[in-house]
């Protein structure tokens, strides 16, 4: 066990965010944890860290329990650096203690001719240097620094020159340095793209650290995880498994307890009326008060809630289109106007055919979003851009500028279909959560995933036969997603969207579009195939012949054997020069008694020092060789 929450309650405002909550965690676990905003996971992780303090209910309850060998990295949403510092000194602030020892090494190698008895601490302070990967610190930390995106010549840049983003990749660099065994992560793959992202996943999934992860990626979490935590109306229910393990248990799970709901209100009902209907009459008073016990006993099963506030999205069209949709033949993608236009990527071709879900990804500022724009016409292109007759298009911006901030939600409603009465207006934004006196908010008021799901009222209204999407999931909490998800899928309409989100891609694209500085690549199969094919063509880029392979061994991408043996051949070599001094003085030693009166005199002395003296200079000449073979090595 490396943590465990006993009972844990947290009250704000009169309000309980978490109640009765236990948690363990042990070596092993690779948790998720998962809940709406403001269920009351950063208050949690704060609990946990011991920033804030849980509220104690009753003896004994509240507790935080820490072994004496767990250590917690914890990486928070806002990077946590010294901003004075270059990438390469915040990176070795973490080695501290390693390299102030090994200034000490160097100190003690300058003054060891003329002190010898410091030879001692040398050998104590060399040996522990070398045990605790003293040797390595360079390499680990271009490794990391390396996967996790950054360059060499980012290396020597201030921290504070780097945007936030990237702050928090060196956020993470730092925190996988320091290699607690309990790595708490809030939001980490947010600002990291497909491939940072990917780096991160293989890193973690063979790190020995135990993992305590929140995240609304659910393809990270998919990856990583083995059992997923979610905090529901202050409570913290596991399931054992993935995410995706999740959704089937969190769904069993519901039904289940509907259906135990259903029968405890049954039970219920009926020992309320046999006790109202007897505890008057004496003849049956004492069954009634029997009856009226067992009813203050039964611990009573929440209504479940889930499916009450579940949104309800669907997509449909009227008119059919044609086989082929869309023909985009030597298309340009550009921004900018008159002189200051500039190409992004140019010869872009490809077509969509009816029913065909295409997904659009890339880095960010390749121009994704862009050649949407251009495709709807928002924006002037080069080259041929077409849709087929009879197509009605449905656009999402992820921006939601299709929307006027001035009006009100349901005003912006009516604007667009003037002959819908307020009643019906009002239901299809109950269907996306907008119910009350929300309806009435002006738009600029709202959420980023509120306006997203105004925006998903309208496309239910538009019955387009053919949708883009751009960044449909931004702003989504996870069951708003998985409703869009299910929505999109039944969709047998076209689809065409940009996004970064994997989970969605996986579920969604049955076919690619890659954007890279290189140009366009199309991929005629959906995500998971892409990441095979990616991860197959990857490993054959690294898979050099061998003589490349001798040649490149003292490179910072040796493998794990070949670090091994270098480090060793090193403190060899250390072991031989600390050697041949020790031995130097031997015999500088040696030779100077040869010549006091005392043993030149004795015979029998003389003999047996002249005997060491000759050991000792042959096993320096020995060292000595076997030092020469090693430095030449």
């Amino acid at each position: 066990m490396l943590l465990k929450a006993v009972k844990i309650h947290k009250i704000y405002n009169g309000i309980k965010i978490l109640s009765d909550i236990d948690l363990q965690i042990e070596e092993t676990d690779r948790i998720g944890l998962i809940g709406a905003n403001g269920c009351g996971k950063s208050t949690f992780l704060k609990i946990l860290l011991g920033e804030i303090l849980p509220d104690h209910e009753q003896e004994g309850d509240g507790q935080i329990i820490c072994a004496s060998r767990t250590s917690i990295g914890y990486l928070a949403q806002s990077a946590a650096l010294d901003s004075s510092l270059t990438v390469w000194e915040e990176m070795q602030s973490v080695f501290s203690d390693l390299l102030q020892t090994h200034a000490r090494i160097r100190e003690i190698e300058k003054i060891l001719d003329t002190h010898p008895e410091y030879l001692e601490e040398y050998d104590r302070l060399s040996a522990w240097f070398q045990s605790n990967g003293g040797y390595d610190i360079d390499f680990k930390i271009k490794t990391v620094l390396f996967g996790m995106g950054f360059s060499q010549d980012d290396f020597h840049r201030m921290v504070s020159s780097f945007s936030g983003g990237e702050k928090t990749r060196l956020a993470i660099t730092k925190l996988l340095l320091e290699e607690p065994n309990l790595l708490i992560l809030d939001e980490p793959t947010n600002h990291l793209d497909f491939e940072t992202i990917q780096w991160l996943e293989d890193y973690l999934r063979t790190s020995k650290s135990a993992l305590l992860i929140v995240s609304h990626d659910r393809y990270f979490l998919d990856k990583l995880c083995t059992s997923i935590c979610e905090i529901e109306h202050g409570k913290l229910t596991r399931f054992k498994g993935n995410y995706s393990a999740y959704t089937v248990l969190k769904a069993a799970a519901v039904e289940r307890q509907e259906k135990e709901y259903a029968l405890q209100q049954k039970e219920i009902a009926k020992l309320e009326d046999y006790v109202a209907r007897n505890m008057a009459r004496a003849s049956t008073a004492k069954s009634a008060k029997s009856r009226q016990k067992q009813l203050d006993k039964i611990e009573r099963i929440e209504k479940p809630v889930t499916k009450q506030k579940r949104a309800g999205l669907s997509f449909t069209y009227e008119i059919e289109p044609p086989l082929d949709v869309l023909e985009v033949r030597n298309a340009d993608i550009s921004v900018g106007e008159g002189s200051a236009r500039k190409t992004l990527l140019s010869g872009i071709d490809f077509n969509i055919r009816r029913g065909e879900k295409l997904g659009i990804i890339g880095v960010n500022g390749i121009g994704k979003s862009t050649l949407l724009k251009e495709i709807l016409g928002i924006l002037p292109h080069d080259g041929i851009m077409k849709f087929n007759k009879n197509i009605k298009i449905g656009y999402f911006d992820q921006e939601s500028t299709n929307l006027n901030p001035n009006q009100t939600v349901i005003d912006e409603l009516h604007d667009r279909f003037p002959a819908m009465l307020d009643g019906e207006i009002r239901n299809l934004l109950g269907q996306v959560r907008i119910t009350g006196e929300d309806v009435f908010k002006p738009v600029s008021a709202l959420s980023g995933g509120e306006r997203a799901r105004v925006c998903f009222a309208l496309l239910m209204l538009e019955h387009a036969n053919v949708m883009l999407l751009d960044e449909p999931t931004n702003h989504l909490d996870l069951p708003m997603k998985e409703v869009l998800e299910e929505a999109l899928s039944a969709y047998t309409g076209t689809l065409l969207f940009v996004s970064h989100d994997r989970y969605f891609l996986k579920r969604l694209a049955t076919q690619l579009i890659e954007l890279t500085p290189e140009g366009m690549h199309f991929y005629p199969y959906g995500f998971e195939t892409y990441l095979e094919e990616k991860a197959r063509l990857k490993a054959q880029e690294q898979a050099v012949p061998a003589v490349s392979q001798k040649a490149e061994k003292n490179t910072a991408h040796r493998t794990k054997a070949q670090r091994s043996a270098e480090a060793a051949r090193r403190n060899r070599m250390k072991e031989l020069e600390q050697e041949i001094e020790t031995l130097d003085l031997q015999i500088s030693d040696l030779e100077a008694s040869l010549t006091r009166p005392e043993i030149c005199t004795d015979y029998q002395k003389m003999q047996e020092i002249c005997q060491q003296l000759e050991a000792a200079k042959n096993q320096s000449e020995a060292c000595f060789a076997e030092l020469c073979e090693l430095e030449e090595a």
